[in-house]
């Protein structure tokens, strides 16, 4: 055995057994998500094996979802991914539920508008109507995910200004208003970068990639309920499409 807690004589490959040795560390927290794990070089040095046998290793991780390669900056133990179906009324708090991710919303803005020709048409507003603006960021675990930008009726969604929107907007809808999401109309993806207040209220660098996803929801009469546009951090999500 070497002393690095590798085995020399055994039928597991040493990329295999590195490879193990570092789902370990993370799973024990040891290499927490988000940490910058030792270079090729360095993890060579560390365990006396080639740097092929590490690069193995690496792929490996990296292919599982365990690691994350950033160009010029290495490699590291990635954040959990938020798995949701994009036509699928899961909302972002049962998505995190099911990832064992807590969840915590803060209110940043709200605004009554009367302007946005496109989202009042989704909206199929009436004239007299305005929309109502609410802006969250929406955080999983300790970091935030994703910033929030819903639109609504004023008309029908005004009590929202006087509720606390710190937990799962559907539920309350559903259990105190019993207002059902129900169905989605056209839904898009789309991939941009993280600039300006986005970046610093998503704590990401500028240029990372975000999710930018455009969705109306309706209820069980196909009633609108919201127009939205969701900001996501890439690295943390995952569409099923």
């Amino acid at each position: 055995m070497l002393s690095n807690g590798l085995q020399q004589h055994t039928a597991v490959p040493l990329y295999r057994q590195l490879k193990d040795k570092i789902l370990s560390d993370i799973s024990s927290g040891k290499l927490a998500e988000g940490a910058k794990i030792p270079t090729e070089v360095e993890l060579s040095e560390l365990y006396d094996i080639s740097r092929v046998t590490v690069r193995n290793a690496i792929k490996e991780l990296v292919d599982e979802g365990y690691l994350v390669k950033k160009q010029g900056k290495g490699t590291f133990v990635c954040l959990p991914k938020i798995e949701r179906k994009v036509v699928h009324l899961l909302s972002f708090t049962d998505a995190c539920d099911s990832s064992h991710l807590t969840t915590a919303s803060k209110v940043l803005r709200t605004a009554i508008l009367d302007d946005y020709h496109h989202v009042r048409e989704a909206l199929r507003l009436d004239k007299d109507d305005s929309l109502l603006y609410i802006q969250r960021l929406r955080r999983a675990g300790d970091l935030p995910l994703m910033l929030e930008n819903n639109y609504y009726s004023l008309k029908r969604f005004g009590f929202l200004q006087q509720e606390d929107l710190s937990g799962s907007l559907y539920q309350l809808l559903r259990e105190k208003y019993a207002i059902r999401p129900t169905h989605a109309g056209e839904t898009t993806v789309e991939m941009v970068r993280a600039h300006g207040e986005t970046a610093t209220l998503l704590e990401q660098p500028l240029g990372e990639p975000l999710f930018l996803m455009k969705t109306l929801i309706l209820d069980a009469d196909y009633q609108p309920i919201h127009y939205g546009e969701q900001l996501i951090v890439a690295e943390r999500y995952k569409f099923n499409f």
